[in-house]
């Protein structure tokens, strides 16, 4: 083609440089396969570009040099040796352009690793390097991000010296960031399904901060596949030689191949580890029948062990696994103690053939990781709980076969039960060597201490029996982050451990469990009932709409765009018109509108419907706040005037308060958006606002939006007035999302788990008997526990009698606290004999023993303080986090003590000013943390921007100038850090 051009043209002296590299198992994107070079002038006047890359840093050179040397920029990246001995370094590149027809050359210099790295990854674009995939910049972010992260390395690879960078805090720097690779491995590739600058530059960076430090990095399978991949590849090694993931003493050294998890991608445990990117290490062994083979086999360091497993069956209490560590005796008699099995207990061994029926393994291949394979889930795990101890940290067991092993983290092993849906029974053994007599496990509850003649025993009771529980039965779903340490870590053990959503294998999609769906049932049960008395109906409109209705009205799609989701296929076929799927539902709503509006009779047109929604969020997902997919509800009301339009935008917004603070025990505040933040296409927005003290920052809880009569006009819903004029209909759209459970979680719960405001908790009270040996058996508590659970229901009470035998109270209280329950009823045997429980509530851990007597209407009015005072602790917590400033130097220093700030402002119509806001509050906050920059799609940016203009507004003092801007101001207006 370019000679045919160039021939047509007559271009003389025209020449041509084409570069073929040959496409090999490292997949780089097609671009560079067959990538042409191309070159030419025009009357012996040529048109040049030069690249100058300059560095002094050794470890950037190799990267950049890679990279330079894929897209055919051979030659021009250079190392300063001399400034490379100093402490400080260069990164810089310079492109000089010759223009061919004046001579005269235009430069520009990029300073920095990252704008040097982007710079020459765009000298050719379509190699596909900055994630420019098919002539789309669709994985642009994601490696700028990882080129970002990988500046974490530039330290231990280079900056300090060869003795520092043996420091303990540089080794485990390296290792956190390749799990944190190893874990964002879903394919083989970081970004896409080619390699990208992200995968060349942290595989160069990684070799060398590991051989470097000494890191420990070989037990990460896929993060060391990818690292093979790409420094093994001859473009690679031909640019700066041969480099490799030095591979450190291992745990498992004397494994036939602990470096070939490779070899396991089609066994379902390691597809599932994967899945979960979860890290381990799964090696290939001599074949180990028994244990005792197994320590022989594999020989382990003291902080790491084996497991001993053995799978019981019973004819009364069914079938279970045993996982302990090797030194560890099973005695089935105090097993069925501790487990608080009653009467005859008979635990055999199980036959081959059951153990396969159940957990698809034969003898000597099971172990925790093959409970997977319990479909039915009828097998009870039974753990060891020295596995979890501290001076553990790695457990090695079977992957369903007994020639190999997975190494796993205790913690690891905890998440990966979780995701299985299984909730293991964590049990004290003793080893033989501890105990002669046979290993045995402690019974549920340890025999009372004997009393001393003269001592008052009664008194004593209540603090033994709080001790007694205080460490039996503990489960094994812990939260692994404190809330005050890790935020945003410790939110996803919640909602996870307290069984409300799991993670689904689409990013930013989630499913919710029965525990979260029961509270969005509440909400919908109370909001069904309220805006039927609005006069408001339930319909539904389809989930499709095709790209002429959406396109319809110009500002509200501009608006959704970047978010919207499209069918363009059906089978193999390509459709003829792509289909959107709503991400809300104006356009599909109105053209209906239009059919059935034909006289003010008509009006006013009020309805709601309960449906999904899909937005294809580009910044970070984070279950229920932030999700591509989410529940919501959405009101949509047509008016014959602007008054009657905008009393229903009040109404609804009035629910969304009393939904958010009367059943959510959520403070908000309400008020109007600015027109930069107000809903695409319409005339006005509300809102209320709530805020997150564990993390400083608002959140929008729900908006009503007063759409004027835009959308009327652009789906011609008129109407014929009472004088017999046609006029154009004024509509409202407002909307509650499945959100409101995640502000729920962040905003009351603690470090034990959810907890749940009676009235959205879908259960509030739970009754655990404490049984007892010789005292009290289960059929013994039975008709005493079940008498109080009838009153609490009769009284309206959500409750529940927890008789399950396999768990023991301690065990039965983590559990329920996890949940959020506000309120655990304990039944002992002296509790039955004085007619009497204790409550034991969640929200501050407050225990009162009460007569049973009454007890549906004391714990109804229990339930309500308990209300009271969740709000208006929350609503504490809110207050102190709202101050008044009128001056800038003010601004970032409270945002930087995670308030939410009210200012005077000029008007929401300034709108450049509020971006000004935007962005040099951004650039202060930065600045203030030593940072450089931040994560374009992060969704907890350091930025402020307005939450709202309160509808309850302090006095504005006469000649009050704004604090951004100094014009006058109009109106006061809440600032803050938003999800």
């Amino acid at each position: 083609l370019f000679f045919f051009i160039a021939k047509s043209k007559r271009i003389a002296h025209s020449s041509l440089l084409i570069h073929w590299s040959l496409q090999s198992k490292i997949g780089f994107p097609q671009g560079i396969f067959s990538s042409c070079i191309a070159c030419y002038s025009i009357h012996n006047t040529m048109a040049v570009v030069k690249r100058t890359v300059r560095t002094s840093h050794p470890a950037a050179y190799k990267a950049l040099k890679a990279l330079a040397s894929i897209v055919g920029l051979n030659d021009v990246v250079s190392l300063d040796t001399e400034e490379s001995k100093s402490d400080s370094f260069t990164l810089n590149t310079t492109v000089v352009a010759t223009d061919p027809f004046s001579r005269n050359d235009v430069s520009y210099t990029v300073n920095g690793f990252l704008a040097c790295t982007r710079a020459i990854c765009k000298a050719a674009p379509d190699c596909g390097l900055w994630g420019q995939f098919h002539g789309e910049a669709s994985g642009e972010a994601e490696v700028e991000i990882w080129v970002k992260r990988a500046l974490d390395l530039i330290t231990p690879a280079y900056v300090v010296s060869e003795d520092e960078a043996k420091d303990a805090v540089y080794k485990t720097q390296v290792e956190e960031f390749v799990q944190s690779v190893d874990k964002a491995l879903t394919g083989d590739f970081l970004v896409g399904k080619s390699a990208t600058a992200a995968d060349i530059v942290v595989s160069i960076l990684v070799a060398d901060a590991a051989s470097r430090t000494g890191a420990s990095i070989s037990n990460l399978s896929a993060a060391c596949a990818l690292f093979g991949r790409i420094l093994s590849h001859a473009m690679i090694v031909d640019a700066v030689g041969k480099m490799e993931i030095q591979e450190s003493a291992s745990s498992s050294e004397n494994a036939v191949d602990s470096a070939s998890s490779m070899d396991f991608l089609l066994n379902d445990v390691v597809k599932k580890l994967n899945e979960l990117s979860i890290c381990h290490n799964t090696y290939s062994h001599k074949l180990s029948t028994k244990v005792e083979e197994l320590i022989t086999n594999v020989p382990l360091p003291p902080n790491e062990t084996h497991t001993k497993n053995v799978f019981f069956k019973d004819k009364k209490y069914g079938l279970f696994l045993v996982c302990v560590k090797p030194e560890a005796d099973v005695n089935t008699k105090a097993l069925a103690t501790a487990l608080n099995l009653e009467g005859k207990v008979n635990m055999r061994l199980a036959n081959e053939d059951l153990l396969m029926e159940k957990l698809g393994v034969k003898t000597g291949c099971v172990g925790p990781l093959s409970i997977i394979n319990n479909k039915d889930k009828d097998v009870t795990l039974v753990l060891d709980e020295a596995l979890f101890a501290e001076n553990i940290n790695l457990i090695h067991s079977h992957p369903l076969t007994n020639d190999a092993s997975t190494a796993l983290t205790p913690s690891d092993l905890k998440k990966y039960l979780a995701a299985s849906g299984v909730e293991p029974v964590v049990l004290p053994f003793e080893s033989k060597s501890e105990n002669p007599m046979a290993g045995k496990a402690p019974a549920n509850r340890p025999p009372e201490a004997k009393t001393a003649k003269g001592e008052n025993k009664g008194e004593q009771q209540p603090k033994s029996k709080d001790k007694k529980t205080a460490k039996k039965g503990e489960t094994l779903l812990a939260l692994q982050w404190k809330k005050d340490e890790n935020f945003a870590m410790w939110y996803s053990d919640v909602i996870v451990l307290s069984e409300m959503i799991s993670y689904y294998d689409i990013s930013g999609c989630y499913i919710l469990r029965p525990w979260s769906y029961k509270i969005w049932d509440t909400i919908q049960n109370w909001f069904n009932l309220e805006i039927e008395q609005l006069g408001v109906e339930n319909a539904y409109f389809p989930l499709f709409v095709s790209q002429d209705r959406l396109e319809k009205e110009k500002d509200h799609v501009e608006g959704f765009a970047p978010e919207v989701a499209w069918v363009t296929k059906s089978g193999d076929g390509e459709l003829a018109k792509p289909i959107a799927i709503r991400p809300t539902s104006e356009t599909i709503m109105y053209p209906a509108f239009s059919d059935w509006i034909r006289s003010h009779r008509d009006l006013p047109l009020k309805l709601n419907q309960w449906s999904n929604v899909v937005r294809w969020e580009f910044k970070d997902p984070t279950p229920f706040l932030r999700s591509r997919e989410f529940l919501w509800q959405e009101g949509h009301t047509a008016h014959a005037t602007f008054e009657d339009a905008n009393v229903m935008v009040m109404q609804a917004l009035e629910l969304y308060r009393r939904a958010y603070e009367e059943i959510l025990a959520v403070p908000v505040i309400p008020g109007y958006k600015t027109e930069k933040e107000k809903f695409a296409g319409g005339h006005q927005t509300t809102t209320v606002e709530a805020y997150i003290a564990g993390s400083g920052r608002a959140i929008q809880g729900a908006t009503s939006h007063n759409l004027g009569q835009n959308f009327g006009k652009m789906f011609n819903i008129n109407f014929q007035d009472e004088n017999g004029k046609s006029q154009i209909v004024w509509q409202t759209s407002w909307g509650f999302t499945t959100r409101a459970i995640g502000v729920m979680v962040m905003v009351h719960g603690d470090n034990q788990g959810l907890v749940m405001p009676p009235r959205i908790a879908p259960l509030q009270v739970v009754i655990v008997p404490i049984l007892a040996r010789n005292k009290m058996s289960h059929d013994d508590a039975k008709p005493y526990c079940e008498g109080i659970l009838q009153e609490l229901q009769e009284a309206g009470i959500r409750a529940k009698y927890d008789d399950r035998t396999m768990y023991n109270p301690g065990w039965k209280y983590n559990h329920w606290e996890q949940k959020g329950v506000p309120i655990r009823i304990e039944v002992g045997p002296r509790d039955v004999e004085s007619k009497q429980v204790r409550i034991v509530t969640r929200y501050n851990g407050e225990k009162e023993d009460v007569s049973v007597v009454g007890i549906g209407s004391l714990i109804g009015e229990k339930l309500a303080s308990i209300q009271n005072a969740m709000f208006e602790k929350a609503k504490h917590d809110r207050d102190q986090h709202v101050v008044k400033i009128t001056e800038w130097k003010d601004f970032v220093p409270n945002l930087e003590q995670n308030n939410l700030v009210l200012t005077p402002w000029c008007g929401g119509e300034h709108q450049e000013w509020e971006e000004w806001v935007k962005e040099k509050s951004r650039e202060e906050s930065l600045a203030a943390r030593g940072e450089e920059g931040e994560d374009a799609r992060t969704s907890t940016s350091v930025a402020a921007k307005t939450l709202c203009i309160p509808f309850d507004q302090p006095d504005l003092p006469s000649g009050t100038k704004c604090f951004a801007s100094g014009l006058q101001a109009k109106c006061w207006i809440l600032w803050g850090r938003s999800y």
